[in-house]
């Protein structure tokens, strides 16, 4: 396994991304990594831009005003580039903001999404979530997100919500195995359930213990909780435990229709969640 994490922080030039920074620097301390800054332009699909940076539109957009736009984000970006160093990178693309972040980290073989995040509640996050949310649902690439400054952060204890006995063994989890390499962490491996009877209980041990050998997993612990729901039990389960972070899976089925515990908790923990896909 390469040891080299490949990291892209989304930025809009707000103080969320200087979050994201923060934590990539800490994991920096004991983890090689390449960390690009991505900022996406945001215009409609009938704006483009050629390999050589000239904008194009349908005619119905001035393009005088997209270029204007691309070179003050171009000069942030430069910015960005000056106060962290020579060795981050930066890249600029068009588009919609979910969309770009997503196809950039996946069209470009990075390892890790790590975006800082306003959250929302209510209304808002029913209907549209938050863009963390929605890279979290529809991004192959890990996604690793955090509502505050965590300049204090140390990585001693992870723990790894799942249904194990729905994880399929093609079901990898590098970033994991990076992280806890790299700081010696503890990892402990949690399924929320309402059903604590022996037979399902031997069941769950079973898959964790499969799931555990299927990423190379050593140093780890088990629990299985009773709770009302999955959101509900992990944030109880780090009230007793104290996790550093939280990683889960998801399936991808959030949004309006479906509820899914991964991306409440991103916008409701205030511990750094790392979300990743489960794969069928």
């Amino acid at each position: 396994m390469n040891n080299k994490l490949k990291v892209v922080i989304p930025t809009d030039f707000t103080v969320q991304g200087d979050y994201a920074y923060v934590m990539v620097k800490n994991l920096a301390e004991k983890l090689d990594m390449d960390v690009t800054f991505l900022h996406v332009l945001g215009v409609p699909d009938t704006v483009t831009m050629d390999s050589d940076g000239n904008i194009d539109t349908c005619g119905e957009i001035d393009v005088d005003y997209v270029v204007k736009q691309k070179e003050m984000a171009q000069e942030k970006l430069a910015l960005i580039k000056k106060q962290h160093g020579d060795h981050i990178k930066t890249a600029l693309v068009l588009g919609k903001t979910t969309t770009g972040i997503i196809e950039y980290a996946e069209n470009n073989n990075y390892d890790l999404i790590v975006m800082g995040t306003k959250g929302s509640s209510g209304l808002s996050e029913r209907v549209v979530g938050s863009e963390a949310q929605v890279i979290a649902r529809k991004s192959n690439v890990p996604v690793l997100t955090l509502m505050c400054d965590r300049s204090d952060f140390q990585l001693q204890k992870i723990v790894v919500v799942n249904n194990y006995n729905e994880v399929k063994s093609n079901t990898k989890l590098d970033i994991l195995l990076k992280l806890q390499s790299s700081f010696a962490s503890e990892i402990h491996l949690l399924q929320i359930t309402d059903d604590l009877s022996e037979d399902n209980k031997g069941k769950i041990e079973a898959a964790m213990k499969e799931f555990a050998a299927n990423n190379g997993i050593e140093n780890y612990v088990t629990h299985i909780l009773k709770d009302s729901d999955i959101e509900n039990g992990v944030i109880h389960f780090n009230q007793i435990n104290n996790m550093d972070m939280v990683c889960i899976g998801t399936k991808g089925t959030g949004g309006f229709f479906h509820n899914s515990a991964a991306e409440s908790l991103i916008n409701h923990m205030y511990k750094p969640v790392i979300t990743y896909r489960i794969k069928a």
